[in-house]
C-alpha cells in the first residue's frame, strides 16, 4: 500500500503531502474520546484529517472544524474531507491555533499535539513542526482551549505519560480538570506508553482504564479489536 493513502471502512486518507502519517495515536484518540452528543467539535492540529473524520463518523449530528498550521497538510486534509460522505459537516482553518477566532464555543475539543521540546530536531521542517512544541506550547494550547470550550464541554488529548503529567498540572492551573484517563500498553509486559485524558471545567472523580493493544503472541487483543471495529478494514 505504501504511504500514499490509508483506507478506512467509511473514508480514505491520502497522506503523501503530510509530514505525519496515520498513527496508532490518532486511532486511539479517535476511538477513545467520549462525549455526550456533541454538536460542535474542534480538532486541533488535524494533519491528514483522520481524527476529524473519525469524529464526524462517530457523532453524526455534529459539525467538525479542523485546524492545521502546515499549508500542504491543510490542503490534503481538505481533499480528504471533500471526498468523504461527511464533507458537508467538515471545515478547516489553516493557521495557528493561537490565531483561531474565539467564537463560537465547542462542545468537544480533541488534539494529538506535538510533545517534543526544542531539541534533537531533524532536517525536515514540516516533521519538526508536527512533532515539536515550538509552535504549540502546552500552555498556549490549554489557554486557548479554555476560551473555546463550552461550559459543559470536554477536551481530550493523547500524550506519553511523562508529558501528560506536565499537561495535567498546567491544565488544572487553568481550571481544566482531568476526569477520565485511558492508559495504553503495547503488550502485557511493556510499560504504559500513551495516555488519553479527558478534561472539563468541573472537578469530577477520575475514572481510569488500561488498554493493552497486543497479547504476548503479538495479536491484537479483543479490547483493541473492538475499538477498531467500524473504522479499520477487517474489524
Amino acid at each position: 500500500m505504501g504511504n500514499s493513502w490509508f483506507q478506512f471502512q467509511q473514508f480514505r486518507i491520502h497522506q503523501d503531502r503530510c509530514a505525519m502519517k496515520i498513527s496508532t495515536d490518532a486511532i486511539l484518540l479517535g476511538t477513545l474520546t467520549l462525549a455526550e452528543k456533541p454538536t460542535t467539535i474542534l480538532d486541533v492540529g488535524t494533519g491528514t484529517g483522520v481524527i476529524a473524520l473519525m469524529m464526524a463518523q462517530r457523532f453524526p449530528n455534529s459539525s467538525v472544524t479542523a485546524i492545521e498550521i502546515d499549508e500542504d497538510a491543510a490542503e490534503q486534509a481538505v481533499e480528504n474531507f471533500s471526498e468523504s460522505r461527511f464533507s458537508e459537516r467538515l471545515s478547516l482553518f489553516q493557521g495557528r491555533f493561537q490565531d483561531f477566532p474565539e467564537q463560537p464555543q465547542f462542545d468537544l475539543i480533541v488534539s494529538n499535539p506535538p510533545f517534543f521540546p526544542d531539541h534533537l530536531k531533524s532536517s525536515d521542517s514540516k516533521r519538526n513542526k508536527a512533532l515539536h512544541t515550538d509552535e504549540m506550547p502546552f500552555s498556549e494550547l490549554i489557554e486557548k482551549t479554555g476560551k473555546l470550550l463550552s461550559p459543559h464541554g470536554s477536551f481530550w488529548v493523547i500524550l506519553p505519560p511523562r508529558q501528560m503529567q506536565d499537561f495535567e498540572s498546567l491544565a488544572e492551573k487553568s481550571g481544566l480538570f482531568p476526569f477520565q484517563k485511558a492508559r495504553v500498553k503495547d503488550s502485557p509486559s511493556k510499560p504504559v506508553y500513551r495516555e488519553i485524558s479527558g478534561f472539563s471545567f468541573a472537578k469530577r472523580l477520575m475514572e481510569e482504564i488500561e488498554i493493552t493493544l497486543k497479547d504476548e503472541s503479538g495479536y491484537y487483543t479483543e479490547t483493541y479489536s473492538n475499538l477498531l471495529s467500524g473504522f479499520l478494514l477487517g474489524y
